[in-house]
């Protein structure tokens, strides 16, 4: 890909992050969960998993070493919180 190509993707990867979206978690799979984890990356704490339909509330993103992750609370129940990787979230 076009490094004009990256930058390009990585702006409306980012920009679809912005504080505040309503989000659903798609693509963990039917037999498979997304970890909800304390802090954005793989090495964090699992919190929760969660499975495809969750529905969340998206705060801001971050970078880190080339995944995007996204800071969200679970939206009906919010003082569950973490960080989840950006590519298994879809607006609602």
């Amino acid at each position: 890909m076009r490094p004009s190509l990256v930058a390009l993707f990585v702006f409306l990867l980012v920009a679809g992050c912005m504080a505040g979206n309503g989000a659903v978690v798609r693509g963990a799979g039917p037999d498979d969960l997304l970890k909800l984890r304390d802090g954005p990356g793989l090495s964090h704490k699992i919190i929760i998993g969660l499975p495809d339909g969750t529905r969340l509330t998206r705060g801001g993103c971050v970078t880190r070493q080339g995944r995007v992750w996204c800071r969200v609370s679970l939206t009906d129940r919010p003082e569950i919180s973490g960080y989840v990787s950006a590519e298994y979230l879809a607006h609602r």
